[in-house]
Order: structure tokens, then sequence, then C-alpha cells
């Protein structure tokens, strides 16, 4: 009589570099999952905080745990991975941060879907959880909305926008097989070349909705890991080459519409992330930003630039390819935001054709002038001057080249959006007036004090007669004395200090801080803040590369 088939189970390789705080958090949660999981591999990347000797006692009582200890430091993630790879004895593995968890039935849910499918790869939906806030985003939420099985990987080009490795579960016969391996070394984005390698093998892919990965962003840490510290020119030039390189895999492989979404995730993501920090870096930053990225964007060819022509990012690398030099950082800012506002002026060329500026008629903005309403890159500005009896948020919304007269504005929905759980406040709809200038304006009241403590964040819908409309945000404006902080009476709380500011996309946001004790934590706040900017930076690196 036969025996039945052993059942599926999974290794997953926890690595980490001194973090010692946290190491034996992201460790539990593995070997919480239960029997799914037959053994934990903890790659320790030769730490000098006791990391390797508190793993060590974590074994002691944890037969499932294996500790792999490095002699040699690697300055990345990818020696310490391919290390356990290579102890990994389970059917599947599945790859976890130090500083991050493992959601209770993560591998049970990865494992069901791959077995059922039998597929090479399980993903599932990461969920970023900002601390110390607890705020949680979900990760390409859009591919994991529902349950589904991917034959290969050409039939859904949107998988090369989800870069991760550790929110999947995959086959280990497949991995080594392939020979597919992380970068060794200080590579940054090594995510970037292994997804790409996993996607050029052409898996079978199964994909759940469930919850697989809690990647815990820590901004507020005294080291901050290599993928959020992009201050330095650096972390530009490592990314665009994780990119590049993920690019040529893909296109080697022979998976050419892979390859294409690629690049054009490049335009869309990175290019307009870093595009929106600019304008806070030092000149010679932007000078080696602005050179380095030219060179990237030169090796495009003309069929990269056919898709989607309107859209932002691709508007974007046209400006930066056709000025030599750093130039309209700040409408560049806003253009790079998302959802994206062109902002003023708005030239045209002696034909009559939409362009860029009239220093730059080259950029053409012609392919606005089919683009759906609903996408246009439409600009408000948003004035709000806080006042002890009445507060008014005031919106000036742009023409565009006729489009938006030809759709009729009739009307803003307005609402604060709590940035800490992502609640509204205060729905209020207003109508569009036409002004002499040819924008539409329209004015809605503001209640700091009913808003309540925290930072709110301020979304607009603007609907069309033609029944149409735009979700976006507003762009600041930064008249004198428009963005400063305020003390209001207030008869709810005695004191109420409001603070309208641009973020640093360029849109208003508003923070409330209500009664003495309100005004007392922001001042410790920023004294903090202030105190934590003069330390000395930290040595060493974070084992964690992932993609903002």
């Amino acid at each position: 009589m036969s025996s039945a088939p052993e059942p599926a189970g999974a290794s997953v390789v926890v690595i980490g570099y001194n973090d010692a705080a946290h190491v034996p958090d992201a460790v539990r949660s593995a070997l919480a999952q239960g029997p799914a999981v037959r053994q934990v591999v903890a790659v320790d990347d030769c730490s000098t905080d006791g990391s390797g000797e508190l793993l060590a006692r974590l074994a002691a009582g944890a037969p499932r745990l294996t500790v792999v200890r490095r002699e040699v430091n690697s300055g990345g993630c990818g020696s310490p991975r391919n290390d356990g790879l290579d102890a990994v004895t389970s059917p599947y593995v599945m790859f976890l941060d130090s500083d991050d968890v493992l959601p209770a039935g993560a591998v049970d849910a990865l494992l069901a879907a791959a077995t059922e499918a039998d597929a090479e790869v399980a993903g599932g939906l990461c969920v970023r959880r900002e601390l110390p806030s607890g705020r949680e985003h979900p990760w390409q939420a859009s591919l994991y909305a529902a349950h589904a099985v991917v034959p290969r990987p050409s039939r859904r080009p949107r998988l090369v926008h989800d870069t991760l490795c550790v929110n999947k579960l995959y086959r280990t016969g497949f991995l080594r097989a392939h020979g597919i391996r992380f970068p060794e070394g200080r590579f940054l984005y090594e995510d970037f070349v292994f997804t790409a390698r996993v996607l050029a093998a052409a898996p079978r892919i199964a994909l759940v909705p469930d919850p697989v990965y809690v990647w815990q962003v820590r901004r507020a840490a005294d080291r901050l890991s290599l993928s959020l510290d992009r201050a330095d020119i650096g972390n530009w030039r490592a990314r665009t080459r994780a990119c590049a390189l993920a690019h040529d895999i893909l296109l080697g492989a022979g998976q050419k519409e892979l390859a294409r979404a690629a690049r054009a995730k490049f335009l869309d993501h990175e290019l307009r992330m870093y595009a929106r920090e600019l304008e806070l870096r030092d000149p010679s930053y932007r000078r080696a930003w602005w050179a380095h990225t030219r060179a990237h964007l030169e090796q495009y060819d003309p069929a990269d630039w056919e898709r989607a022509p309107a859209a932002p990012g691709r508007l974007l690398a046209r400006v930066v390819l056709a000025a030599p030099q750093p130039r309209d950082l700040g409408r560049l800012k806003e253009l790079a935001a998302r959802p994206a506002r062109l902002c003023p002026p708005y030239a045209r060329a002696q034909d009559g054709t939409p362009v860029w500026s009239d220093d730059l008629p080259g950029v053409t903005l012609a392919p606005l002038l089919t683009r759906p309403v609903r996408l246009l890159p439409l600009a408000v500005d948003a004035e709000l001057r806080p006042r002890a009896r009445a507060t008014l948020l005031r919106l000036r919304l742009h023409e565009l080249y006729g489009r938006v007269a030809r759709a009729g504005p009739a009307e803003v929905a307005v609402e604060w959006r709590s940035r800490t759980d992502g609640r509204p406040a205060q729905r209020r709809t207003a109508a569009f007036a036409p002004a002499p200038d040819g924008s539409w304006s329209a004015t809605v009241p503001v209640d700091p004090a009913g808003l309540g403590a925290g930072t709110w964040d301020l979304r607009l819908r603007v609907r069309f007669a033609d029944g149409t409309h735009r979700d976006m945000t507003a762009h600041a404006a930064t008249g004198a004395g428009l963005l400063r902080r305020r003390a209001l009476p207030s008869a709810r709380h005695g004191v109420l200090l409001v603070h309208p500011y641009a973020t640093h996309s360029g849109a208003l946001a508003l923070r409330v801080a209500p009664g003495v004790r309100g005004i007392l934590s922001v001042l410790h706040g920023r004294l903090h803040r202030l105190l934590h900017q003069a330390r000395p930076t930290q040595t060493g690196n974070a084992h964690t590369t992932r993609p903002t």
C-alpha cells in the first residue's frame, strides 16, 4: 500500500544585519505560521550588535530554526538571501527581512494557491505599515484584488510593477533549475533583478488577495533603509542601474512585452518619485541627477515612447531629454504628483500646437488634446487663510488648451482626509463660477476645529457638465503669509494651532493642533526633529532595499 504524498511545506529565509531590536519578531512571525513552515533559515550578515547570539538562543528552543552566520558583511541583501536559499530544504521558499513580519496565515494562503494551481510562484498582498502611526497602505493592490492564475507573465505585463521578492512564495526547484539568484554584494534594489530573472523564466503564477507580508517603514529611524535614503545621488544611480539590468534580462529572454512594461514602469514610478524631490536637493545633486537621467533615457528606442504619449512620466522625461541643464523644477514636481498637475504657463508653438514652454517648443503637449478628461493633468490652485471667525478655502481651476471649457466644469466636491487613518471629513460641494481670466473659481468653508488633531490632506473631485469627473489634489498657493502657522481662539479648545503647508509634491495639506497640550506636542516634535537632524549619520547598511 503506497503512502500518501508528503504535504507541501515552505522554508522562510530571514536576513538581518545589526537589527537585534527587530529580528526576533520577524523570526517568531515565521515560526508562528505553523506546520506550513518546515524550516526558518535566519542569515546574520556579520552583525556586531549581538544579533547572532540572540538568534542562536532562539534556535536552541526552536528545532525548525537554522542560523547561518556570515563571516564578512556583504553590504547588501543579495548575498545573505543567496546563502539562505542554499540552506533551504523545503519544496517552497519565501523571504523575510529582519524588520518586517509575516501576518498569520500568510504561508498557508500562498501554499494553497501554489499547489492548487500547480504554480511555480504564488504572490499575495504586501501591506506597508508606517511606524509609529501604524497607518497601512497596500502595495500594488490592483494586482491582488482577486484570486487569479497567470499561465505566463506576458499575459499580465503589470506584474513588472511589483518588484518585491518578499510577498511571494517560490518553488525551490524552479529557482535552482533556472539558476535564479540575487546579485551579490552591495547591490541596491536587488529585488528588481531577482524579479526580472523570475519573470524571464516564464513561470506559472498564482495571485491571492490575502495580506501575506507586512513591510514596516520606519522613516524616523536613526539609520534609514537603503531604499528610503534617497538624498545621495548614488541611490538614484543604483536604482537606474537595477532598472536597466531588469529590462535587459527580460529583453534577453525574449520577453519583449515585459521589457517594454519595465521601461514604462520606470517613467511612471521611479522618474516621477525622484522628480518630486528634486527641488529639495542641492544644486550639485540636481546637476548630477539631470545628467545621469538624460543618459539613461537616451537608451530608450522610439517604441518605448509610443504608448500613452500624454502620460505624465513621458512628458517629464521629454523635458529632461530636451534641456541640457535642470530647469522648471517646481513645474516638474507638480507634473510628477499623483494625480499629476500641469501648472501654467500653457504655451503654444507658432502653428498653435501646445508645447511645454516658449523656449522648449520641441516638447509637444499635443497628445493632451485627445487624452480623456478624467486623465488630464488638470491644475487647481488652493488658497487657505485660517481666520478666527471664518476660514475659507478658495479654489481656482485652470483652463488646459480648451479641454476644460469643452467639458464644462460644473462643481467641485471637497473633502479632507486624515493622514493617519485615511478617514474623510467635512465633505462639501461648491459650484464653479467662470473668472475673467478664463479660469473657474469656487469657495468652500473649512472648520479646522471640527477636523481635530492631525494632518489632513485635501482631496477634490471636479465634476463636468458632460458627466465626467477628475479626482485630484490641489496646488498649494504660496502667496505672502499663506503657508504659515496661526494660533486661533477656539470656543471648543481654547486655542487652535493651524498650519496650511505644501507637501513634497506641492499639494495643499493642513496640520491642526488643538489646545495647549496640542501646541506643546507640536513644539516637542519640532525639537525632536532638530535634534535628530543634528546627530551624526550612522554607517552600515540596513537590510531593506525595497522600492518606495
